[in-house]
């Protein structure tokens, strides 16, 4: 009886291996793939969809251990899950790509606007604080309204420096960023030396 029982549980572990083995190549294959299929997005994820790809790496990391344990079962029963979210993150990283495409299209005409129309709002302007500055009584501007235009001023020419060095190196949209951070700036500044207000990026000195 004691011998019937051994042999028992031999037979049975030897079915149990047997049926583990078999497992074995179709989960190894399975994790395989899905390696293969996030690494063909992987880079363009972490710049487009980091946070999808933190979570997919983190499924696929649990995988790996599940395998590395011999859960062969957890493998497979884990990977029509995991590949759907390698799928959805590849949709995400198309998504994000259009739209980065749609934006830089977007700034290169802004900064195709802002690159003629800001250099000739910062003259403008000034040419108001010169002329301001020669006068001994002003009306309309005091002194600190004056020094403080004189200081945004500064600003806008650093400021305007910075978005074109980022032109010139191909950083557009940051480029278009700043360049209309100077303009919104301007448009204060014009307000306070009561000058004509921008309509529309067409810049207009008022004369005294």
């Amino acid at each position: 009886m004691q011998i019937s029982k051994f042999v028992l549980a031999l037979l049975a572990a030897s079915v149990l291996a047997t049926g583990c083995a078999k497992q074995k190549a179709p989960a190894t294959k399975a994790v395989e793939a899905i390696e293969s299929s996030l690494a063909e997005v992987r880079d363009d994820a972490a710049k487009y969809a980091p946070e999808g790809l933190k979570g997919v790496e983190s499924q696929l990391a649990r995988l790996k251990t599940s395998l590395e344990a011999k859960e062969y079962d957890n493998v497979l029963a884990g990977t029509p899950q995991l590949e759907q979210a390698v799928a959805s993150l590849k949709d995400a990283v198309s998504s994000g790509k259009e739209h980065a495409r749609a934006a830089l299209a977007s700034a290169k005409t802004e900064w195709a606007t802002l690159s003629t129309q800001v250099p000739v709002m910062v003259q403008n302007i000034q040419t108001r604080v010169d002329d301001l500055s020669k006068k001994k009584i002003r009306f309309k501007v005091n002194k600190e309204e004056l020094e403080s235009a004189k200081t945004s001023l500064e600003w806008m020419k650093s400021e305007w420096a910075e978005a074109t060095a980022a032109s010139d190196s191909g950083r557009i949209t940051a480029a278009a960023e700043k360049g209309q951070a100077v303009k919104s700036k301007g448009l204060e500044v014009e307000k306070t030396l009561g000058m004509k207000a921008t309509d529309e990026l067409t810049v207009t000195a008022s004369k005294e």
